[in-house]
């Protein structure tokens, strides 16, 4: 049997990992352009999921991320020409930045956590709450978060 035949048939966990990112992705970012938000990307969830309204530092985001902090960096630019977010220096360590959302960032965030848990609850009606529960319980162990 072909590998392509046989990762559709059974795919492997990588396979259906990239199928769920993939589609939470394509779906959070299609509801956040309908509601104005048309200039974001799959690229910049990297950051805009790890992003507090307190503000965080570049090398919190790059470790929650799990990118490096030259990717991390380049999106903060990105994010920061588009009026998502601002640097500031760290009150608590003056050499540090803290990256800090703008009311856009913080609108985007508020709809994105909708989004997402919009999407969660369609899950979990569609598997039950018990099994959804289980279900990210068990993600959670697998990727080292439970």
């Amino acid at each position: 049997m072909r590998r392509s035949a046989r990762k559709a048939e059974a795919p492997d966990l990588g396979v259906l990992a990239a199928r769920l990112l993939f589609g939470l992705q394509a779906e959070l970012f299609a509801r956040a352009a309908e509601l104005g938000f048309d200039d974001l990307g799959p690229r910049h969830g990297a950051v805009l999921a790890h992003l507090d309204e307190e503000g965080i530092r570049l090398a919190d985001l790059a470790r929650l991320a799990g990118r490096n902090k030259q990717t991390i960096a380049a999106i903060l630019d990105e994010l920061e020409q588009l009026g998502y977010v601002h640097r500031t220096p760290d009150p608590a360590d003056r050499r540090a930045k803290l990256v800090m959302p703008t009311e856009k960032g913080r609108r985007v965030m508020r709809i994105s956590d909708e989004i997402v848990a919009d999407i969660e609850a369609r899950h979990a009606r569609r598997l039950g709450a018990g099994a959804y529960a289980e279900f990210v319980r068990v993600l959670g162990l697998i990727t080292g978060d439970g």
